[in-house]
């Protein structure tokens, strides 16, 4: 269900950017005329199932990673949803660009470029969002949960280490969008999110193809501490 959760979070990021492309790039996209609302509903829609699945992600998780370390996982868990909240909030500022539209677009006394401007603050927002949910949280939520997967062996070691090198480079890459040395969708920033992708890719698949290790199952069953919580417990 993780590894299922990682692919559908990454499809519905992609999709939903693409459906976002008029309501993002145009600027007179609020004042009306040619072109439906209808692909920004849908791309929100695609972005609602990617946070459902960031969240689905780490819930998932946690039961079997809090037996490395229960800090990390607790931390990897409230990560996957502050990222989950901030993608919502850019959600509902596109939306609000299509209200906007909607209820003032046309109509006799509507200032043009008040509408303009309001329309480009909620877009602002949006990108705001995207540098702060996909790369800020997404790079310190990887670092945790590759971490955890290196330190446990649940995956190749392989795997972990791509997502404790993309995880610390996504968030590098963000910081330097923050201070403005280049865009967010520039070849800088493509090329730095490749290795997140990789790992998150690899991750899913292996999870769901092979599923765990289950070596770290069995020390932990077997440990001196797993022994004594069952006797205490009476199991």
């Amino acid at each position: 269900m993780a590894g299922v959760f990682f692919i559908v979070a990454a499809a519905a990021a992609i999709v939903g950017l693409i459906l976002y492309q008029d309501v993002l790039h145009r600027r007179d996209y609020i004042l009306g005329g040619s072109g439906s609302d209808a692909p920004v509903f849908l791309g929100a829609f695609f972005e609602i199932l990617l946070a459902i699945s960031v969240v689905g992600t780490a819930v998932t998780l946690f039961p079997i990673v809090r037996r490395q370390n229960e800090g990390a996982a607790l931390g990897y868990v409230a990560g996957r949803v502050l990222e989950a909240t901030v993608i919502v909030v850019g959600i509902m500022s596109l939306l609000s660009v299509v209200t906007l539209r909607q209820a003032f677009a046309g109509e006799p006394g509507a200032g043009g470029a008040s509408l303009v401007v309001a329309g480009r603050a909620l877009v602002a927002m949006h990108d705001w969002t995207f540098l702060f949910g996909p790369n800020l949280a997404l790079g310190v939520n990887t670092s945790l949960l590759a971490y955890l997967m290196f330190r446990s062996g649940l995956v190749p070691r392989v795997i972990a280490v791509l997502g404790l090198v993309g995880g610390p480079l996504i968030f590098a890459s963000g910081t330097a969008v923050l201070f403005g040395l280049y865009g967010q969708t520039s070849a800088w920033g493509a090329v730095t999110a490749l290795p997140v992708f990789a790992w998150e890719m690899s991750l899913a698949v292996w999870m769901i193809v092979k599923g765990f290790n289950p070596a770290p199952w069995a020390q932990d069953e077997t440990s001196p501490s797993s022994r004594t919580v069952r006797s205490s417990s009476g199991v």
